[in-house]
């Protein structure tokens, strides 16, 4: 398909949380600014994803931050250097008393509810990186108005760090199965799109204090909002959140 002739949903929106501390590395500044050089350039993680998403022809981007997350402000500002409009919305933390200062991921999703409601939400993750190019461009190629959630899924060999998916042969997704430590399940989720109805079942679970994203999805998909799966059978998905992780991200990109 053209680049010119690509047609994303009207209202759409992407959406990209980054609240989270990232203290597992340990790093003097955002995860989402992990450098990743390439062609003799500095290109942050965040940026990836970012880039997926103005390659879908996506106009306006929201990143959900922290009160700490001031260089990422700085890096990427109001998005004209990226081709798109940047929104950025703080997300308030939690308790202090010994708990993660995050609320969670469905949370800080939620926590840009004032713009994304009424819209189709692209959602990606800021320390992740997609291979090839082009994951949300084959979720809009695909995105029937009957569906109201595509997940795009990845092969993985750790079903224990990711949302795995159990699906029907025609593509509905049956189950979320999180992070599980034995399972014969080979496909995780790595990001996706979903229309209105999603975003205010989401708004509507988080108010009632419901925190688990992959416990709302089984929520929603046993209450019959449907859940379509892709296969990117010719991908991969990186995940920094730990050294081991960012040496195999390095020995991924030395190969290619």
């Amino acid at each position: 398909m053209l680049a010119g002739k690509l047609q994303i949903p009207e209202g759409a929106i992407g959406l990209i949380p980054a609240a989270g501390e990232g203290k597992r590395l340990g790093l003097p500044y955002p995860k989402e600014l992990y450098p990743v050089i390439r062609e003799n350039r500095y290109k942050p993680i965040s940026q990836f994803v970012l880039d997926e998403m103005v390659r879908a022809n996506l106009h306006h981007i929201v990143f959900v931050i922290n009160e700490s997350k001031h260089q990422l402000i700085g890096y990427f500002g109001n998005g004209y250097r990226f081709g798109c409009h940047i929104s950025y919305v703080v997300q308030e933390i939690g308790d202090r008393q010994g708990k993660s200062t995050s609320p969670g991921l469905a949370h800080a999703l939620d926590s840009a509810y004032h713009l994304t409601r009424g819209k189709t939400v692209f959602f990606g993750m800021a320390d992740t990186i997609m291979q090839p190019e082009g994951v949300f461009r084959r979720l809009s190629e695909i995105a029937d108005p009957n569906i109201d959630v595509i997940l795009a899924l990845f092969g993985t060999e750790n079903p224990e760090k990711f949302g795995m998916v159990r699906s029907h042969k025609t593509g509905r997704i049956l189950e979320i199965v999180d992070k599980p430590q034995h399972t014969h399940l080979t496909k995780m989720w790595g990001c996706m799109m979903w229309r209105s109805r999603f975003t205010e079942y989401l708004h509507q679970c988080v108010s009632q204090g419901i925190s688990d994203f992959a416990a709302i999805m089984n929520r929603a998909i046993a209450e019959g909002l449907n859940f379509h799966g892709l296969d990117i059978v010719d991908g991969t998905y990186i995940d920094l959140g730990t050294y081991d992780e960012i040496m195999l991200m390095d020995r991924r990109f030395r190969e290619s």
